[in-house]
């Protein structure tokens, strides 16, 4: 009995080192990459939530000589955590679905043999779905955080602004919005800024957006791993030996590329939905009682508004930052799963 339970005990141990092992290092891999892509980030949400910059160019460089450096990484703290908790979720939780999936219908597999691709992209997209309810609350708070420095003068603003003490109701960002000015952040930090929501709103308030980072992350991360992992797999299959066998490891410069485009796939899917999250997670947070748009009626507003192109404003940038860091992740945490 105790020969058929070792093999057994081992496994489990197995799956439990393994677990830590993805949280550890999705932990440190999500964080190095925040570093790099937050700047870009900001502008990203900036150019979604305010129609008045020319474009990614002009909004960063309004930011950075009126705001300074500092600006443009305001509100990272919850990122960063958010970082370390989404990736090690999305490593963790994507090892976890394919190992589930391994029993219930791929026990003839090898363990070391990659599974099918409409089977990756499936864990890919379980592992974003858990996600998403981890990252709407950091979202919103970075959100808020990353916009509360910029004010809207003009008189459409300011009757727009009368309408809304009337009614206790906040449209969202339109044309009415036509110049834009820097003022002092009024949250002091983030922890004010959560305790604001929480008052207001209760602790659903937290996840106000909530649909449109299902959407993001659920489409999102399962082109994210299956892009991934189809690119290394052809990077390899390039690399094969005489026999046509592929070559069993990626270099490092591979898995960048692949992460790079597992980046840009990933930014690429579902971009209105960030868009329609974004501009719901940056309105005032209002007084109690203050009625919250929701996820249909913003992207409708929106689209009133801006039409089809204002979905997919911030896109440009938001590709361009999402693909070095993407690169890095990959690259991070692969090396640290090959050697530690």
């Amino acid at each position: 009995m105790g020969d058929v339970l070792e093999p057994l005990a081992a496994a489990k141990d197995g799956h439990a080192v393994t677990a830590v092992k993805d949280i550890a290092y999705g932990s440190f891999a999500g964080m190095v990459g925040k570093f790099i892509e937050y700047p870009f980030d900001t502008v990203k949400v900036r150019l979604q939530t305010q129609s008045n910059f020319k474009g990614p160019l002009d909004c960063f460089t309004q930011g950075l000589r009126n705001d300074g450096i500092t600006g443009l990484y305001r509100g990272i703290a919850p990122p960063l955590v958010g970082a370390a908790a989404e990736n090690a979720g999305l490593f963790f939780s994507y090892t976890i679905s394919q190992n589930v999936l391994r029993k219930l219908a791929y026990s003839n597999y090898d363990p070391n043999e990659k599974l099918p691709m409409p089977a990756l992209l499936g864990c890919g997209a379980v592992s974003g779905a858990f996600c998403s309810l981890i990252l709407t609350p950091i979202e919103l708070i970075k959100c808020k955080m990353q916009v509360q420095a910029v004010s809207h003068e003009s008189a459409a603003t300011t009757a727009a602004s009368a309408r809304a003490s009337a009614t206790g109701y906040t449209p969202a960002l339109g044309r009415a919005y036509t110049t834009a000015t820097l003022q002092r952040p009024r949250y002091a930090g983030p922890i004010a800024l959560i305790s604001e929501v929480i008052k207001v709103h209760g602790i659903s308030g937290m996840w106000h957006g909530q649909m449109g980072t299902f959407l993001r992350e659920t489409g999102g991360s399962a082109v994210w791993f299956g892009s991934y992992e189809y690119v290394s797999l052809t990077f390899r299959q390039l690399g094969a030996n005489a026999a046509g066998i592929p070559k069993e490891v990626n270099t490092a410069g591979e898995m960048m590329v692949a992460g790079a485009c597992a980046g840009v796939c990933y930014n690429g899917v579902l971009f209105p939905a960030d868009t329609i999250k974004s501009r719901m997670q940056t309105a005032a947070v209002g007084s109690v009682g203050h009625k919250q748009m929701g996820f249909w009626d913003t992207g409708v507003d929106i689209y009133r508004s801006a039409g089809v192109r204002g979905l997919y404003r911030g896109c440009g940038i938001t590709v361009i930052r999402a693909a070095p860091a993407s690169a890095v992740i990959f690259l991070v945490y692969e090396t640290l799963k090959a050697n530690f």
